[in-house]
């Protein structure tokens, strides 16, 4: 495990936003394997996913949703308002946003111009938990925190 602070935390700590710490192994990189090790439950653990439009065009989209459920690309592009978008490769989404599969996270990527979206599930938690923006750190925040920090527009993806 890390011992250096995740940039998210730092970045939490020094605006005093509320927030809990949760460390786990590093070698996870499933959400639904986090929600499993952390004790909270799949539809209050988000994971981020790197999502294009189809074909790529500017800053691709961070979108935080539920572990528990899986994105509906049409649904997505259709809430976008655009004909087709698609998942960016392992590969493509650690080049756009220099953090590790697994590690990726709006909130350590704040001020980089990434347009953020939260699925509307999502809001239905007082608080959720999302990667600290290094594997094997999470935290769990106030999902009007996260939304207010990231600039996040609700969206649906399922």
């Amino acid at each position: 495990m890390a011992s250096q602070k995740p940039l998210a935390v730092r970045m939490l700590e020094q605006r005093r936003v509320p927030h809990e710490v949760f460390e786990f192994d590093d070698t996870i990189r499933s959400a639904q394997e986090v929600a499993r090790v952390t004790g909270v439950p799949a539809d209050q653990v988000l994971k981020t996913l790197v999502v294009e439009q189809d074909p790529p065009r500017g800053k691709p989209y961070l979108l935080m949703m539920p572990a528990s459920l899986e994105v509906d690309l049409k649904v997505l592009a259709a809430s976008l308002g655009l004909k087709k978008v698609r998942m960016a490769s392992h590969r493509d989404a650690e080049r756009h946003t220099g953090l590790k599969v697994g590690g990726i996270s709006a909130l350590a990527l704040v001020g980089k111009a990434f347009p953020v979206l939260i699925e509307e599930s999502a809001t239905l938690f007082d608080q959720v938990l999302v990667s600290a923006g290094q594997r094997g750190w999470d935290v769990r925040i106030a999902v009007a925190a996260l939304i207010e920090l990231t600039a996040a527009r609700t969206t649906r993806a399922v």
